[in-house]
């Protein structure tokens, strides 16, 4: 049994909110350690059954679970008369749902079948690019996107996405689901036990998410509501969900729907063997991947160091595996307080062939111009040899297409790196060019895999990876405190109450306190007013969202006794967050 699983481990937070005892120190690790540590935390999402009151991925009734809303999925592909598929999430979750609609649907274009999958994402496409926080807690407009997506259908299958059991935004529609049971039927997937779904009131609401789950696990015995939330251990980075969560829910997504179109168009039977199977490649997928730790390594140390001087790291990216280097972009500005530019993607072909809903948001801003060209146009002529080009790609793509851009960004910089998946055999002579290219490439060789998509396990190896150089960056430039986010922005309810507790385990202080130094860090006053004291979450994370530092700003105060003004100058005078806190710790606290 895992220490995280004691009963006594910080009891009074969920799964998904616990700090992970495998990364305590991982501020203070160097990037071999860095990977070796994300290694370790990935391999607890395939532990074995421990008799722990946690169910895990691999677990009977886990595997049951999937089985059931795989034959719903399969029910659906053989009588898709005014049928519909729905993902929905917030943040990571719902940028995930997009990529795993886009590829089923394609699947089912490929063979003249009508397109059966949607999307929602909490913000709309923006959100898929960009950090759309405040929609999370937005209940009705959850529920107006889905009836907006499900107009005219008349059976429709919604798969809501929470990792900690938590958003209001799919709370809000899993409750309509219920209340509709006649189209509806409802699956949650995530990572808490039931019992540590988020219990507070939703504003303007007579449900919680937990009482939503409650009605569902009643229906679960009849198959009119399914369950499907394995504990996959607390993130390497407290409660960044994007890490694991992230990880599982495609996983878990994937095993579903390709089991169903197995069972719809090939007449395989969908078994608990095949199930087990397909979870199993993944976990080799994740072994495969790791092998390559000193390479990966070596990409963090770059990334790293770029960062930390000021710099930029850009991700130029070919089909799919290009989405999964926007979607880790897209997290940094609220995980780490990090700027957009700081660590951007870009797409051969920008949104054309994208398939998103809204097509390209280009006119929106620079943060949405994701084309090569756009990289090529304005961004290439401002680096030099301290930003860092990763180049990611697979022997399916235009490899002719990343030699050109390798010799172009080349041009401006020579650090420049790549990623690159091949089948075992293919061997590609331009690739002996990219090599004399760039400073390092990390070239995986894939066996061909016993169950599922090679297409899926690049993508989850392709996210693994760029989830190690974005984190493990972030971790040197001093991001990170012990394994806490303590940069993270404060831009929903969660994110709120994520602060409150961070606060309150680094300085020991009572959590009113706590919350009043985050208010007032927040608000930018040395007293807290009535008005403000008045005002409901939303208000607060309205006006945090505007803010940097947050944080660290009211630990330092509250700490040291220091103005939120000598508070911040204290901060200006060390850049690194992890060392102006940890300097203003009292030392029983730092070595915690």
């Amino acid at each position: 049994m895992h220490e995280w699983e004691l009963p006594d481990y910080e009891p009074s937070l969920p799964v998904s909110e616990k700090s992970n005892p495998l990364t305590c120190d991982i501020d203070r690790a160097p990037a071999s350690r860095i990977v070796r540590m994300l290694q370790s935390c990935d391999a607890e999402m395939f532990r074995k059954e421990t008799g722990s009151t946690y169910q895990m991925l691999l677990g009977d009734k886990m595997v049951k679970n999937i089985m059931e809303v795989a034959e719903k999925v399969e029910i659906i592909l053989k009588e898709p008369r005014d049928s519909l598929i729905v993902l929905s999430g917030c943040g990571t979750s719902g940028r995930l749902a997009f990529l795993v609609v886009s590829s089923f649907n394609r699947a089912l274009r490929q063979m003249h079948h009508v397109e059966l999958y949607s999307y929602i994402i909490a913000g709309g496409d923006r959100a898929l690019f960009s950090s759309q926080e405040a929609p999370e807690d937005d209940t009705q407009l959850g529920v107006l996107s889905l009836k907006k997506v499900c107009e005219g259908k008349k059976r429709v299958l919604f798969i809501g996405i929470s990792c900690g059991l938590s958003a209001p935004f799919v709370a809000g529609q899993l409750d309509f689901c219920l209340q509709h049971p006649d189209v509806y039927t409802p699956v949650l997937l995530g990572f808490n036990p039931t019992h540590q779904a988020r219990n507070e009131p939703i504003p303007g609401c007579t449900f919680t998410f937990h009482s939503v789950l409650q009605r569902m696990q009643a229906l679960a015995e009849s198959q009119k509501a399914f369950l499907i939330n394995p504990s996959v251990g607390p993130e390497a980075i407290s409660g960044s969900s994007r890490m694991k969560g992230g990880s599982a829910t495609k996983m878990l997504l994937e095993v579903i729907l390709c089991a169903a179109h197995a069972a719809a168009f090939l007449r395989a039977s969908i078994t608990h063997r095949g199930i087990l199977q397909h979870l199993r490649a993944y976990e080799k997928t994740v072994e495969i991947t790791y092998s390559h730790s000193e390479a990966i390594a070596a990409l963090v140390a770059a990334a790293g160091k770029s960062l930390l001087c000021g710099k930029r790291v850009c991700y130029l990216g070919w089909g799919s595996l290009a989405v999964l280097g926007l979607i880790d972009a897209s997290e940094c500005e609220p995980t780490f307080g990090a700027a957009y530019e700081d660590i951007q993607a870009f797409r051969s072909g920008g949104y054309r062939g994208l398939n998103n809903t809204e097509g390209s948001l280009a006119l929106l801003g620079a943060q949405f111009c994701i084309a090569h060209e756009d990289f090529l146009l304005h961004v290439l002529p401002t680096l030099d040899d301290q930003d860092t080009v990763i180049l990611i790609y697979a022997q399916s793509d235009d490899v002719s297409e990343v030699v050109d851009v390798a010799h172009r960004a080349r041009e401006k910089t020579s650090n420049l790196h790549a990623v690159y998946h091949q089948a075992n055999g293919n061997d590609d002579t331009s690739q002996d060019e990219i090599n004399g290219l760039c400073v390092s490439t990390l070239a995986i060789s894939w066996p061909s895999p016993v169950s599922g998509s090679l297409l899926h396990m690049w993508e989850l190896s392709t996210k693994l990876v760029l989830n190690a150089v974005s984190t493990g960056a972030h971790v040197l430039k001093g991001k990170i405190y012990q394994n806490h986010m303590i940069d993270v922005q404060v831009t929903n309810s969660k994110l709120y109450r994520r602060a409150t507790r961070l606060i309150q385990k680094l300085s020991g202080r009572p959590e009113s306190q706590c919350e009043e130094a985050l208010l007032m860090s927040i608000y930018q006053v040395e007293n807290l007013t009535e008005d403000i004291r008045s005002c409901d979450v939303t208000t607060h994370t309205a006006t945090g969202k505007e803010r940097t530092k947050v944080v660290p700003l009211a630990l330092v105060s509250l700490l040291t006794g220091l103005s939120l003004k000598e508070a911040g100058s204290c901060l200006e005078l060390q850049p690194i967050i992890r060392e102006a806190v940890g300097a203003c710790l009292p030392a029983s606290m730092a070595k915690t």
